[in-house]
């Protein structure tokens, strides 16, 4: 099989760089160790069907996100790298999951002996990352204290960088904070208490709760008013809401009800506080966007996208993806929001306007051909590529272009709108890809994230 030509030297290249990483050493040897498991499960193949061929593509794109991410702790620079980085520990995280995502692809191909091998590899994964990932913090910590004592003479721009990466290891997080009812007493408001936003159904407030900022979500006008009937809602979705954690999906902590047994309660529900708003409010102000930035954003987006479609409900897709559904925080860190909490807050909005309808733009050539087409992550995954263009060239969409038009393009002339002239080649190339007029061409979300870090690290590498 041609493809196997370069996996063998990428897994000794793993091997050997997981020997001499200067930090989070547990990590990457817990990495190597899994990558281990699926080479000796690689030497042993020796018919490839459609599906092992097709496993096996995908793992040596794995593998080599795997090498360079691993590449970023062998470095000679590794203070400034861990600087510029505050998500090693999400980077790890994803790794693990794609190569798990490789040996259930494996397992299910093969259905032999090795798959049980494989199993006893992987089947604590979960565990072992969270106790790898606190000895290294705790290791990095004494690293950078370390670095700093030793560099104490030198400039104080250094020493405040070292201590903001300090406190970054020890913070609280998000996932830290249970979501709950939360009492009225519990939230602070800023004041003078105006609302940010406000819409026919809804008034929005910044805030505080337990020492992070929210935005507070009051309903006006609720159609429940039964306190009973939303608790019950929101605690049935509070059950489902655990596999959907990571950073680049918008947090919410939970419902607050006011007056709860009065004869009209007041209700509001608290999520995560994006100082910058909606990426399309981002995309459409005056902000100066580099292409390291641009590529961070695409980066932070597709991981939210695969944490949702990479739950334990394979077939769970968004179902109303656009660049308004995300988020984004003062660091430019990009959150996918609009499902969490989705059924309760249904049951409180009353629709006092016309629902929007959703824009043509985001419609998949398949769709256009077949009205009765149903929703699928393939469809998804060409709305996300609207969605990554728009990030490159910060501009709306088919803007000015009847629904007529957008489909004569989209469906008859299976027309992509162009790229930015200096855009990254591979960053285009994956925008082009996610937009294929052929829905078996687009790539998964998982693939898009192994490719998306591999063009990262490649610009910032050159911009070194």
């Amino acid at each position: 099989m041609d493809t196997l030509e370069p996996i063998w030297s990428t897994f000794s290249g793993i091997y050997t760089l997981a020997e001499n990483v200067k930090a989070n050493k547990k990590r990457c040897q817990r990495i190597s160790v899994r990558v281990k498991a699926l080479e000796d499960v690689m030497k042993s193949i020796t018919e490839f069907s459609p599906e092992v061929k097709k496993a096996v593509e995908e793992l040596i794109l794995t593998l080599e996100s795997t090498q360079r991410l691993i590449e970023k702790y062998t470095a000679a620079n590794l203070v400034e790298r861990i600087l510029k980085s505050g998500s090693h520990g999400e980077e790890f995280d994803t790794v693990s999951e794609r190569l798990n995502d490789a040996y259930q692809a494996l397992c299910l191909a093969l259905q032999s002996e090795q798959s049980k091998m494989l199993y006893e590899v992987f089947r604590q994964r979960e565990t072992e990352d969270e106790m790898d990932g606190k000895e290294d913090d705790t290791e990095m910590t004494k690293l950078l204290m370390d670095y700093m004592k030793e560099q104490q003479e030198k400039t104080n721009t250094i020493l405040r960088q070292l201590d903001k990466v300090v406190q970054m290891l020890n913070k609280p997080s998000f996932s830290s904070v249970a979501v709950r009812q939360i009492k009225p007493d519990e939230l602070k408001y800023q004041h003078p208490k105006k609302p940010f936003k406000t819409t026919a159904s809804c008034e929005l407030y910044k805030g505080e709760y337990q020492g992070f900022p929210v935005a507070i979500k009051r309903y006006l006008d609720p159609m429940n008013t039964s306190a009973r009937d939303v608790k019950s809602i929101f605690n049935k979705e509070v059950d489902t809401m655990k596999q959907f954690e990571s950073p680049n999906i918008l947090r919410m902590f939970g419902i607050c009800i006011q007056d709860e047994n009065g004869p009209k309660p007041q209700f509001f529900i608290i999520m995560e506080y994006c100082e910058k708003g909606s990426l399309r409010q981002v995309l459409d102000s005056d902000l100066t966007l580099t292409w390291i930035r641009k590529a961070h954003m695409c980066l932070d987006a597709v991981r939210g996208l695969y944490r949702l479609h990479n739950t334990e409900e394979k077939w769970r897709v968004h179902g109303s993806i656009n660049s308004s559904k995300f988020l984004v925080t003062k660091d430019y860190t990009v959150k996918l929001g609009g499902f969490r909490l989705s059924k309760t807050e249904t049951s409180l909005k009353r629709q006092t306007e016309d629902r929007a309808v959703r824009s043509l733009c985001y419609h998949c050539p398949e769709k256009f051909h077949d009205a009765s087409f149903s929703y699928c992550k393939e469809w998804e995954m060409y709305s996300f590529g609207i969605i990554l263009w728009e990030i490159v060239t910060c501009k709306n969409p088919f803007e000015g272009f009847s629904d007529e038009k957008i489909y004569q393009k989209v469906y008859e002339e299976k027309y992509q709108e162009p790229l930015p002239d200096d855009c990254p080649a591979e960053l285009g190339q994956l925008i082009n890809e996610c937009r294929a007029y052929d829905c078996f061409q687009r790539p998964s979300a998982g693939v898009l994230l192994d490719k998306l870090r591999s063009v990262v690290t490649q610009l910032e590498e050159q911009q070194d």
